[in-house]
């Protein structure tokens, strides 16, 4: 990590982004100049040699700096001078393709419904692609890319709206109206069998199941050692019938 700069050249660069060019980062300000905290740290460490930013910077700034260059209100930030702020307005000569970037899991839904304002009051679109990808990884490490057809979607009735050179700002965009890959298959989902309890029935801590189909279960407990007991005894009367017809000795006849 760089060496931390000082606290005059971090609040020169904050009037320039809240009070001139908010759009050049990627950065929308509502009717008042406010931007949210949040969205202007994220947009300052993607800065080279500002990536150590934090809140207590900030903090920083307004209580070493006479006359601090911007104000906070709650968690939001705005620039004291906003003269030459440009604030959003409809537009027209509008470029033939803009771009957003949404959520990678949202995008079935935006297939299905539209897309629709997260974060902001609008749509946020950029006719700069790398700004488009810029901002959208704010919320998505993999966002998805989305071109929105400009022409077609002035005809379905939409309103665009710029701020400062490359950002535009509408209410929505029809489903019909914009273009983006293709949604990655699915795989075959695996189906329960019907009868799956009854082909792996529960089983229960210390215990087994036993089947009342089985024919080896339907015999008393001990039926089985009595049986092995009487066929011993047999086997030994055997035997023993066995030694009875040998043949005496020649020498005892």
């Amino acid at each position: 990590m760089g060496k931390a700069k000082s606290p005059q050249s971090l609040a020169k660069l904050l009037t320039y982004m809240l009070g001139r060019r908010p759009d050049e980062f990627g950065l929308i300000t509502d009717a008042n100049g406010f931007v949210k905290i949040k969205d202007l740290l994220k947009a300052l460490t993607e800065e080279e040699g500002w990536k150590y930013v934090r809140r207590s910077h900030l903090n920083e700034i307004l209580y070493s700096l006479p006359d601090p260059p911007f104000e906070i209100l709650d968690k939001q930030i705005r620039a004291k001078c906003r003269d030459q702020l440009s604030l959003p307005k409809p537009v027209r000569g509008l470029p033939k393709l803009l771009f957003t970037c949404i959520r990678k899991r949202a995008y079935r839904s935006v297939l299905d419904k539209g897309i629709f304002p997260t974060g902001y009051h609008q749509v946020v679109l950029s006719s700069n692609r790398e700004l488009s990808v810029r901002i959208g990884k704010r919320t998505d490490h993999d966002p998805v890319m989305l071109t929105i057809q400009v022409q077609k979607s002035i005809e379905k009735g939409v309103i665009f709206y710029q701020t400062g050179e490359s950002l535009y700002l509408a209410e929505s965009i029809p489903t019909s109206c914009f273009r983006g890959p293709p949604l990655p298959k699915e795989g075959p989902e695996t189906k329960k069998p019907d009868n799956a309890d009854e082909v792996n029935p529960p089983k229960m801590a210390g215990s087994y199941p036993i089947s009342l189909a089985d024919p080896a279960r339907s015999q008393p407990a001990g039926r089985k050692s009595q049986k092995r007991q009487m066929d011993w005894k047999d086997s030994k009367k055997r035997i023993k019938k066995q030694k009875r017809k040998r043949e005496r000795p020649p020498w005892r006849k």
